[in-house]
């Protein structure tokens, strides 16, 4: 698998260096091909599309917001047909909305099913982008992400390989194990302890502690549709960081 003809830059990670056509068009000198949208870029859903088509770039995956499927569900589908996203994704619980226990989890993977069953009859997949908290045990030793997936068999997962390594586990059993469910990839580095604390500790992909040449094999084996989308949470230089994690993963 050629992971570069399928890379694409999240865009949060360039949010704090307006403006966005700006961002896009660089992003496509760089040679990325794919970017994916989060929700609030959607606000302004004609300049966005309009800055996207000029600069080549295509949106296979998106972020929406659970309070979008909560409260507008209907308005999800036609905004994937409009952006060409076949891959929804949810990417967050605040702190008040987490569950407290298994059956919580449980009960939110079965909401998440009833998306994406709602979905799948729009020709659509729904994901789960994790980060840390659901990625660790609960007393009794069960994990969120497992409770999430086994009561939603509908729903995909956009697997984030720094928010696993943050919570101190292993990515690879997760990426062996979920393989027919794992959509997208989310390629987040970690900075070793105690640098890069202006960038709350992450790294641009490659210049961090991941061993990512251990996981390729895994990544790759997840299907031939996944996307590996670099991410950072908050880079000080975002074409840096598109330029050195597009490099490292040609590199590969």
């Amino acid at each position: 698998m050629d992971f570069l003809d399928r890379l694409s830059f999240q865009l949060y990670s360039s949010r704090k260096f307006p403006p966005l056509g700006s961002q896009l068009a660089t992003l496509a000198k760089l040679g990325y091909r794919n970017v994916e949208p989060f929700g609030a870029l959607f606000g302004e859903a004609d300049s966005f599309e309009v800055a996207l088509d000029k600069n080549g770039l295509a949106t296979p995956t998106s972020h929406v917001g659970i309070e979008t499927f909560r409260s507008d569900f209907a308005s999800v589908a036609p905004l994937a047909r409009r952006f060409g996203f076949t891959t929804v994704v949810v990417p967050y619980l605040q702190p008040h909305e987490r569950p407290k226990d298994g059956a919580g989890w449980s009960a939110f993977g079965r909401e998440l099913q009833g998306y994406a069953a709602k979905l799948k009859s729009e020709g659509l997949k729904l994901a789960w982008h994790n980060h840390d908290f659901e990625m660790i045990a609960l007393p009794g030793g069960k994990i969120p992400m497992d409770l999430i997936l086994a009561e939603a068999p509908d729903l995909y997962w956009e697997i984030d390989i720094g928010w696993i390594v943050r919570a101190g586990a292993d990515p690879l059993p997760w990426l062996q194990r979920y393989r027919d469910r794992i959509k997208a990839v989310h390629l987040k580095d970690v900075a070793p302890a105690g640098k890069a604390s202006d960038e709350d500790g992450w790294a641009d992909v490659g210049e961090g502690t991941i061993d990512w040449k251990r996981l390729v094999p895994a990544m790759a084996a997840t299907g031939a549709d996944v996307v590996m989308i670099v991410e950072h949470d908050n880079p000080a230089d975002y074409e840096r960081f598109a330029r050195r994690s597009r490099e490292a993963v040609a590199g590969w």
